[in-house]
């Protein structure tokens, strides 16, 4: 409670000065919160940390709730020979004992503890979240390239051949946006916990393929000793939803977490030592990877559906997986710029 509380008075501090800088936020509200909460010192920075970090991540920023306290390594002690956590509170030093399995504890075994989180479950159980600070393997260049085209039908297409088709996904989904529209007419309390454990089962169920499928693609990379190459899709929401589209289909190309795939991705490749490497989007779809003519006239047909054709050397295939040679080919040019393949030869009329 004391902890939200405290976000909650430097969240009001902020708002009323305009301030979201980290060090002038401090000394506009460190005092009088720290008097006023009774927060250990650390807490109450901590407090002001974790208002500016949300303001970074949200337009609008809603009032905290007392779900969880982040702790830093002088609020919390990780004890492994006895499983125990030593963490600060209001009233001191508390010890708690862990309840976590195997798996967990050789995951802890002598590694370095920067951070935590602990959490309350609406049940009012307690939970620990640790952050490792891991020593990753340099990323050095590499001749070899895995391009990945990342999309709705297909979640993601590599130039190696691989896939991962989303049908399933898209009917699982499907099913849930039917589920919650039918609960959503009924405005009862038993319906609005409904509602929150079928987002909860959701998210878990999209969580658990981008981490199916990150793992895979990782695990491809470090075998052929190559690089993972994506087009950088940011804001790509943005302007898709500018497009004149039915509602169906605004909802299926904006519900799907591909960055949290990406991130996935990303945390899982440094880890052991796979360069990510990202590319600009433009003309990857509309591209040939064989000859490498561009085909934006409206009207020549290059893509019919998942069939790619290029109206200049004749290459027919899928176009998925034509754009993820295209992306592969890019990435090569970023990670060895001084063996460029990418060039246009030009004849010069006397």
């Amino acid at each position: 409670m004391g902890f939200a509380a405290a976000c909650n008075q430097i969240l009001d501090i902020a708002t009323r000065e305009n301030c979201w800088n980290t060090t002038k936020l401090h000394h506009l509200s460190y005092y009088s919160v720290k008097g006023e909460t009774g927060l250990k010192a650390n807490h109450v920075c901590q407090a002001i940390r974790r208002v500016i970090g949300n303001s970074k991540l949200t337009k609008k920023i809603h009032k905290f709730r007392p779900t969880s306290i982040s702790l830093d390594i002088r609020t919390f002690k990780y004890v492994q020979e006895s499983q125990t956590v030593g963490i600060t509170l209001k009233s001191g030093r508390v010890q708690f004992d862990l309840s976590i399995g195997g798996y967990q504890i050789a995951l802890l075994r002598g590694q370095t503890l920067t951070s935590a989180t602990l959490n309350k479950t609406r049940q009012g159980d307690y939970y620990i979240n640790f952050v490792v600070e891991l020593d990753t393997p340099p990323t050095g260049k590499t001749p070899k390239v895995i391009g990945v085209d990342l999309g709705r039908r297909t979640i993601a297409v590599t130039n190696t051949g691989k896939d991962w088709s989303g049908e399933q996904i898209k009917a699982v989904r499907d099913k849930y946006s039917k589920v919650r529209s039918s609960i959503q007419s009924k405005c009862t309390k038993s319906a609005k916990r409904l509602l929150r454990r079928l987002s909860g089962k959701e998210a878990r169920f999209q969580k658990n393929v981008n981490h199916t499928i990150s793992k895979q693609l990782v695990a491809e990379a470090k075998e052929l000793n190559a690089s993972l190459v994506f087009e950088d899709l940011k804001g790509i929401n943005k302007n898709l939803n500018k497009q004149p589209r039915s509602k169906t289909e605004r909802r299926r190309s904006n519900s799907w977490a591909f960055f949290q795939l990406r991130t996935f991705i990303t945390y899982k490749a440094a880890i052991i030592g796979v360069p990510v490497i990202l590319v600009p989007p433009a003309y990857t779809s509309q591209t040939c990877h064989k000859c490498l003519h561009v085909h934006p006239i409206k009207g020549q047909s290059y893509r019919n559906g998942k069939s790619f054709k290029c109206g200049h050397c004749g290459y027919v295939g899928d176009a998925d997986h034509n754009a993820s040679n295209m992306i592969s080919l890019l990435g090569a040019v970023v990670i060895q710029p001084e063996s460029s393949t990418l060039f246009c030869s030009l004849n010069i009329l006397s």
